[in-house]
């Protein structure tokens, strides 16, 4: 029977640790396996008889070695609580050990090579809570993709946030709420008091059995909450496929996140969710994100809600009723309408993390690098901290030329970093300290033997499904495996990784360096002008006289360079280049603007024309700390200026709107709170100003304007606009970035002396 494991975790019987593996059947029942296990790790074989004075364990021999081919032997402990004592004994006593911090539950799974779906093979019976219970089953692995069972809940507190007056519950085949109400309410189950709203939403849950609880930031508040209200009227807090409580652990910074352990089933906050998706949105509010993905949303918005929540409760339970559950629905319809749960499932298949832990980049590289790298009888080291980071050379950004251009070509690496780790061979366990004939010595004087180590051959692997997913239009699993491929440098750059070498890092970026600058010589030795590059992308001065011709030009570079790497890397290193340029794509109308107040250009800023769309990187119009009124000023503008078409009367108009107060809605600024409000104590940004007039600080996301008193949070706002600022701020910087390039600025234009822009 094949199933999707949701919870690893383990459990001590008798003084005997069993790894225990929650999840979902394909026939859509409920799972446990359980099998025994010792915990384990590894130290060097020579090191056996000075280990065993520091205690009492069994050592096994096995076929194994570190990275620096000596051999190894398995230390064998009773209980997984014993290894970390154990483990700094032998590490204070000058003892190397290896794979001594990989969590028990995680060890079963990379053991028997489990990624996410597991075929189970054995006798099963049931118990209180779970369909099927296997002691001892075969567990191999497998390919199904599992249709996981969402409950979505949401609760309404009292004025005072004392008590709940009602919690929602929507599922598939549940959509109700429980309130305490003595009326008859459609869509509800009205109950006597606030303890019997509690068993009986504990009792519909454990009914439903499902195998995801979400809700909108509902660990922080629903959990936390549901919680002290539980324990306030005495009922255990049951909702696991087990006997045990649930766990929280929360978070009182914006910048973590809170956790909530639910025995067998994940929970999977949606804001979360969403907010580490390919789903672009202006904030992470419930409201913010409905509208944008389902259409619809809340049906009570705006600041009051508390006041207005009591009035329902008190005047019109119905519509409290109603707003509840459709709160409760919203979060449950997105993550299937925007895809974010699949998503997640398919991270979890890719990288064998539970569905919890798929966004951990460091953890996916350890289950995908220790399985590898067992599969060639090799330990990996223990993660040790080293201390203070060694700083790694960022990407190569060439100096731009600023300018207005006609037909710029843009050619990009495919996957750059990934792509120098598998040509060159870049990986911790083929890395050396001393160089030798025949290795592959980067640019930082890093080396490397010249054997396929274990990441290439991991990258390798991504990379083909990634080309599979492709062919096949699966854009989930496609951009699954993309995120994965993409963040292998990274993660070897993290000194919280166990693989961190600062050598290793930088034997990246200095290749990519090294790649950009001869890319560049080879683009001009071709008779081509190179206006910008960012790290993996080159924009060309193609010099046609049309699209179609720059295109053509475009093919040609990308052959070119292609072919040169191919036979550079052959002679050079010995290697088959697995480096690929892309021609991406042709601006007809490209806009390299300048610094403020200065001729160099500005780097990770430009604007350009595509089919006739326009596209904005780093500008004004596509960051989060500029107002609407000046990215539609922005986008206006640009498109104008594209299309030849005369600017003065535009801006003209425009200023003359903010000062009749024509687009007050759309100067609201919106910055998130990063840290408490005490904590800010040097400086207080416009944004905090803001906040502490608060009353009650509803969310991160502060939205203010600035008034002639200050900023002023959008819910109290006493004085009038200052126009004044926002024509200095917000609309004078963007006009004159792009006027610049006509001899005229906003202020000429403004008071009439400049001449028409296409005069020149």
């Amino acid at each position: 029977m094949k199933g999707f494991v949701i919870d690893p975790t383990y459990r001590i019987v008798n003084d005997k640790a069993y790894v225990f593996l929650f999840g979902k059947l394909e026939n859509g029942e409920s799972f446990v396996t359980i099998n025994e296990q010792k915990p384990y790790f590894y130290i060097k074989r020579n090191e056996q008889k000075k280990a065993l004075n520091y205690g009492e364990f069994e050592i096994q021999k096995c076929n194994f070695k570190n990275f620096d081919n000596e051999e190894v032997v398995k230390v064998l402990v009773n209980l997984p609580s014993e290894v970390p004592p154990l483990r700094e004994k032998l590490i204070k006593g000058k003892i190397d050990c290896y794979e001594a911090d990989i969590k028990f539950a995680y060890r079963f799974l990379i053991d028997n090579k489990l990624q996410g779906c597991i075929e189970i093979n054995g006798e099963y019976e049931s118990n209180d809570y779970v369909d099927r219970v296997y002691k001892n089953p075969i567990i191999d692995s497998c390919e199904y993709i599992p249709n996981l069972k969402v409950l979505s809940f949401d609760i309404e507190l009292d004025l005072e946030g004392t008590k709940i007056l009602c919690v929602s519950i929507y599922s598939e085949e549940f959509k109700k709420v429980f309130i305490v109400s003595e009326k008859k309410l459609k869509n509800a189950v009205s109950c006597k008091n606030e303890s019997e709203m509690l068993e009986k939403f504990k009792e519909k849950v454990l009914e439903i059995d499902p195998d995801v609880l979400t809700g909108w930031n509902f660990i922080d508040l629903d959990m936390a909450f549901l919680k002290e209200r539980f324990k306030e009227n005495k009922i255990p807090f049951l909702l696991g496929r087990d006997n045990s409580q649930v766990k929280l652990r929360l978070e009182s910074s914006f910048i973590k996140s809170s956790t909530a352990y639910v025995t067998g089933r994940a929970c999977l906050d949606g804001m979360h969710l969403l907010r580490n998706s390919f789903i672009d949105l202006q904030d992470y509010k419930l409201e913010t994100a409905s509208q944008k993905v389902l259409g619809y949303g809340k049906l009570l918005t705006g600041s009051g809600r508390g006041y207005k929540i009591q009035e329902y409760y008190e005047k019109d339970q119905q519509k409290l009723v109603n707003y509840n559950l459709r709160d409760a629905e919203l979060v449950y319809e997105l993550l299937y309408k925007s895809k974010v749960l699949e998503l997640n499932i398919k991270k979890s298949i890719i990288t064998g993390l539970p569905l919890e832990r798929v966004n951990g980049s460091i953890a996916a590289l350890d289950f995908l690098y220790i399985k590898e790298a067992m599969s060639r009888r090799v330990v990996c080291p223990t993660l040790s901290y080293k201390g203070m980071e060694i700083r790694t050379t960022g990407g190569y950004v060439k100096d731009p030329i600023p300018g207005i251009y006609d037909n710029i070509i843009v050619l990009d690496f495919k996957s750059l970093y990934p792509s120098i780790m598998r040509t060159f061979n870049i990986d911790p366990y083929s890395y050396v300290e001393n160089c030798k004939l025949d290795m592959i010595k980067a640019p930082n004087g890093a080396c490397f033997r010249n054997e396929d180590g274990i990441m290439p051959i991991l990258l390798e692997k991504i990379w083909k499904e990634r080309d599979e997913a492709k062919k096949k239009k699966d854009e989930l699993t496609r951009y699954a495996l993309k995120i994965q491929l993409n963040s292998m440098y990274g993660v070897l750059a993290s000194p919280n990784c166990r693989f961190y070498n600062p050598s290793i890092a930088n034997a990246i970026t200095h290749f990519g360096h090294y790649i950009i600058k001869l890319t560049d010589k080879v683009i001009e030795n071709l008779g081509y002008k190179i206006i910008y590059n960012d790290t993996d992308s080159f924009f060309v001065v193609s010099n046609a006289k049309n699209l179609k011709d720059a295109e053509k030009i475009g093919t040609r570079l990308r052959e070119e360079i292609n072919k040169y790497y191919k036979k550079y890397v052959k002679e050079k290193y010995k290697r088959n280049s697995i480096l690929e340029m892309e021609f991406e794509k042709v601006y007809s109308r490209f806009l390299m603007p300048k610094l403020r107040g200065r001729e160099k250009g500005a780097k990770k800023r430009y604007a350009g024309l595509v089919n006739g769309k326009l596209e904005t990187v780093g500008l004004e119009s596509v960051r989060g700390d500029w107002t609407e009124a000046a990215k539609e000023f922005q986008q206006e503008l640009l498109k104008k200026v594209f299309e030849k078409e005369e600017v003065d009367v535009f801006v003209k108009k425009f200023v003359d709107k903010i000062i009749k107060g024509k687009l007050d809605e759309k100067l609201i600024y919106k910055k998130q709170i990063r840290k408490d409000l005490s904590d800010y104590t040097k400086t207080s940004p416009p944004h905090v100003k803001a906040a502490r007039k608060l009353k009650v600080l509803e969310s991160n996301l502060i939205e203010y304007v600035i008034t002639t008193d200050g900023p002023e949070p959008i819910q109290d706002i006493r004085h009038d606009l200052d126009y004044k600022h926002y024509i200095e701020k917000q609309i004078k910087p963007i006009a004159d970035s792009v006027l610049c390039f006509f001899d005229t600025n906003f202020e000429s234009l403004i008071e009439g002396k400049q001449k028409s822009l296409f005069d020149y």
